[in-house]
C-alpha cells in the first residue's frame, strides 16, 4: 500500500503544480514519473517489485483507457464522415514511429532486450506489456519505454505542430494519439473534444498496426 499511496500522492502533486504552472513540463504524469522514480533510484528498490505491489492501480489502465472512448461516441457523426483520413494519417503516422524505433535502435546500437522493447513504444502502456510475451522483451522495459514514449510526445508534439501551422483538431488529435497514446489523449483533450477523440482514433489504431507488426515479425 505505500506504493500505491507515494503514486498517487505524486500525481496530485503533478495536478496541483499544473494548475500553478502552465507550463508542458508540468504534467502530472512526467511529475508523477519523476519523484517515483527519484525514491525507487534512492532506496534501491528494483522497478519490477514496484510494479508488482502497484498492480491495483495498472489494473485500471485497460478501463481508463476504454473510457477514452466517450468522446469518439458523442463525435461519431463527424468521425464518419472523416473516416478515410483518420485512417490513412494514424496508420501512416504509426508505421512511420515504429520504423523511427527500428532504425534510431540499431544507429544506436542497442541491446536485442531494448530493442525488442522500442518495437512496441508507439502502443499504449497496457499493450505493450501485453505484447512483451511475443516479442520476448521485458515487460517492465516495454511498459517503461511506452509510457516515455507517450511523455516525450505530450511535452514536444502539441507545440511542434503548433509550430509548423497544424490547427485543424483532428488532424492534432490524430498525430498526438498515433504517437504519444493514452498520456498524450489526456494532453489533447485539453484542446478540445474533437482533438481528444481524433487522438483516441490515433492511438487506437497504433496499438492495432504495432499488434500486425509483432505478429508479423513473430511469423517471420
Amino acid at each position: 500500500m505505500a506504493w500505491i499511496a507515494l503514486t498517487l500522492i505524486a500525481f496530485a502533486l503533478g495536478v496541483v503544480l499544473q494548475a500553478r504552472v502552465r507550463s508542458p513540463l508540468a504534467n502530472p504524469t512526467l511529475v508523477a514519473t519523476l519523484i517515483v522514480a527519484a525514491v525507487l533510484l534512492v532506496g534501491g528498490i528494483p522497478h519490477a517489485d514496484y510494479l508488482k505491489e502497484v498492480q491495483p492501480l495498472t489494473a485500471l489502465l485497460a478501463p481508463a483507457i476504454v473510457a477514452l472512448a466517450v468522446p469518439m461516441y458523442r463525435l461519431r457523426a463527424l468521425l464518419a464522415r472523416q473516416w478515410r483520413s483518420l485512417v490513412i494519417g494514424g496508420l501512416s503516422g504509426t508505421l512511420v514511429g515504429v520504423g523511427a524505433d527500428v532504425l534510431f535502435s540499431r544507429v544506436l546500437g542497442l541491446g536485442d532486450e531494448a530493442r525488442r522493447s522500442l518495437l512496441t513504444a508507439p502502443a499504449t502502456s497496457p499493450v505493450a506489456l501485453q505484447l512483451a510475451q511475443f516479442t520476448g522483451a521485458p515487460p517492465a522495459l516495454a511498459a517503461t519505454l511506452a509510457v516515455l514514449s507517450g511523455l516525450v510526445g505530450a511535452l514536444i508534439l502539441p507545440g511542434f505542430l503548433t509550430l509548423i501551422g497544424v490547427r485543424h483538431p483532428l488532424a492534432r488529435g490524430l498525430a498526438i494519439g498515433a504517437v504519444s497514446h493514452g498520456v498524450g489523449t489526456a494532453r489533447a483533450r485539453e484542446e478540445g473534444e474533437a482533438t481528444g477523440a481524433a487522438s483516441s482514433i490515433g492511438m487506437g489504431l497504433a496499438a492495432l498496426l504495432v499488434t500486425l507488426v509483432v505478429a508479423g515479425v513473430g511469423r517471420g
